[in-house]
C-alpha cells in the first residue's frame, strides 16, 4: 500500500471526511481490519484565508510547498491537497517534491463524462467559480462550465466562509443553495459540481434531482485506489 499524504485543515471539517472516506476505501477492498496509510499536515486555516483574502498566492503556494516536502521527507508516495481552492497553487506545490500531486479535478472530470453530461454548474468559492485553475481543467473535456450570476456568486462564497468553514449549517442556507441550482438546471445544466469541499456538508443527494458530484469524496476515493494500485 501507498502512503498518502494529505495537506489538510482547509477546512478541518472538510478534512475529516477525506480521512474518513479514504480509510473507508482501503477496508471495503481489503477487508478485515485494514485501514490507509495516511500522513496529515493540518494547517491553520486563518493564516490560508488571510493570504487568499489579500491576494498574496505566492506566499500560501509557498506555505503548502513546504508542507508537501515535509510530507515527502515523511514517506508520503502521493499528495492530496484536501480543498478546491488552493489548487489554485497546484503547480507550485507538485514542483517542490518528487512525488505526484492528486488534482481534484481530475476525478470528478472523469465521473461526469462516465454519465455523458455534457454541461454543469460549478459551486465553491469565488475563486473557484471565477478564475481558471479550476475550470480550466475541463478544457478539451466536452464538459461546458455554468457558474452563477454575480449576486448568487457572491451568496455562495459567503455562505460557504461565514457558515460551513465554521461548522454552521443553516437550512435557510441550503434552501437558497437548492434554488440557485434550480435556476441552473433551468438553463440548461445537467449535474452539479460542489467544488468546495464544505458543500458536501449542506447539499444532500436527496435535495436535488440533478446528479451530484462530490469533489471530495471523489478525490479520495480517487486516491485510495491509487494508494492500492
Amino acid at each position: 500500500m501507498k502512503t498518502i499524504g494529505l495537506i489538510g485543515g482547509m477546512s478541518w471539517e472538510s478534512t475529516t471526511e477525506y480521512y474518513r472516506i479514504i480509510n473507508e476505501e482501503v477496508r471495503d477492498v481489503l477487508g478485515e481490519l485494514h485501514s490507509a496509510e495516511l500522513i496529515l499536515y493540518s494547517v491553520d486555516f486563518f493564516i490560508i484565508e488571510q493570504l487568499q483574502h489579500s491576494g498574496e498566492w505566492d506566499e500560501a503556494g509557498r506555505i503548502l510547498a513546504d508542507i508537501a516536502v515535509k510530507l515527502e521527507q515523511a514517506g508520503a508516495d502521493l499528495i492530496l491537497i484536501c480543498t478546491n481552492t488552493m489548487h489554485k497553487v497546484a503547480q507550485q506545490v507538485e514542483d517542490a517534491t518528487e512525488i505526484p500531486i492528486v488534482h481534484i479535478a481530475e476525478p470528478t472530470i472523469r465521473s461526469i463524462q462516465e454519465q455523458r453530461l455534457t454541461q454543469i454548474l460549478l459551486l465553491g468559492t469565488r475563486y473557484t467559480m471565477v478564475e481558471d485553475f479550476y475550470k480550466g481543467r475541463y478544457a478539451g473535456s466536452g464538459i461546458e462550465v455554468q457558474i452563477p450570476d454575480e449576486p448568487a456568486l457572491a451568496e455562495v462564497n459567503q455562505i460557504i466562509f461565514e457558515e460551513l468553514c465554521l461548522g454552521v449549517i443553516r437550512e435557510q442556507s441550503r434552501a437558497r443553495m437548492l434554488a440557485i441550482i434550480e435556476a441552473a438546471r433551468q438553463k440548461g445544466a445537467q449535474g452539479v459540481v460542489l467544488g468546495c469541499t464544505e458543500l458536501e456538508l449542506l447539499i444532500r443527494d436527496e435535495d436535488v434531482t440533478l446528479p451530484i458530484f462530490k469533489t471530495a469524496e471523489l478525490h479520495a476515493k480517487y486516491a485510495a485506489k491509487e494508494a492500492l494500485r
